[in-house]
């Protein structure tokens, strides 16, 4: 019977300040759609760099007019190295087979690059990526040798700005989260207000305090789990129709999002916005409103 009261004081406070619920369940909404994109990015982040890890080479750039010895020379060099785990030759034809595939969108970067530019090289996986530059000090100086290049360098700086949009995002969900608790905390008071004599006659009647509050926080509660499954749509959403949508030949040198990722930030997201909404809505109700 209790539980059958609490519930429906619940939906009609709800209903009875639908204008101040609504604006908490889309606030709720964006900032937890804001942190389920920096929980994404900051998992995916990890991913990317493990796949370049894993991935990463260093090219040894070979001169233009370089004869078939010398060049067999550098390879058994390569091969020679305690830092070197694989060693594969890709000639020019290779070289610009690579270059159409990477920017097939881009036609016309493609038709003004002539064949014969891009040289001959060898990609060189290594035991330790880490060790790269010790490898470069050996071969950088080689006859034959035009340039050694270190992927993971290169990459470095996209790592960076990942990293910086990992923070950003962040920054904005914890300024969104604020946002949503005081607009929690606001329609706790003016609820907990609209039904002052209910609450005095329930005081009055000898009803304990969680008995009295319960009603409130599950209303804050509700509304939380509510945002929070808005934000997990928008969250799938922003995959489909943009990741693998709009934008998928943007994404398309990156390790896919996998929707498992996305799955698992339901409960995740359930579970954090239904926790701190309930601590504010009790903390509201006790310390600021005599109940």
């Amino acid at each position: 019977m209790r539980a059958k009261y609490v519930m429906s004081e619940v939906f009609l406070g709800l209903w009875r300040n639908i204008s101040m619920t609504v604006a908490m369940i889309i606030t709720m909404a964006v900032s937890l759609s804001m942190l389920g994109a920096a929980l994404l990015l900051y998992n995916q982040v990890d991913v990317i760099e493990e796949y370049y890890q894993t991935n990463l080479e260093v090219v040894v750039y070979l001169e233009r007019d370089i004869d078939e010895a010398t060049t067999e020379q550098i390879k058994e060099a390569l091969r020679a190295s305690d830092y070197v785990a694989e060693v594969k030759y890709e000639s020019k034809e290779d070289a610009y087979k690579r270059f159409q595939e990477t920017f097939e969108d881009t036609p016309d970067l493609v038709k003004s690059v002539d064949e014969t530019v891009l040289p001959s090289a060898f990609r060189v996986k290594m035991v330790d990526i880490a060790d790269a530059k010790k490898l470069i000090a050996e071969f950088q100086e080689m006859t034959g040798v035009y340039q050694v290049t270190n992927q993971r360098e290169i990459l470095q700086q996209v790592f960076d700005i990942l990293g910086g949009l990992q923070k950003l995002t962040l920054v904005l969900a914890l300024v969104q989260g604020v946002a949503a608790l005081m607009l929690v905390a606001n329609t706790i008071q003016v609820a907990a207000y609209s039904r002052r004599r209910e609450v005095a006659i329930m005081k009055l009647v000898g009803a304990p305090n969680w008995f009295v509050q319960a009603p409130f926080v599950l209303e804050a509660v509700f509304a939380a789990v509510i945002g929070s499954i808005f934000a997990f749509g928008v969250l799938i959403a922003g995959k489909f129709l943009l990741i693998d949508g709009q934008f998928e030949n943007l994404f398309k040198l990156m390790p896919p999002i996998e929707m498992q990722a996305i799955l698992i930030l339901l409960p995740i997201l359930i579970g954090i916005s239904a926790v701190i909404s309930a601590i504010t809505a009790w903390i509201t109700l006790r310390f600021n409103i005599k109940v």
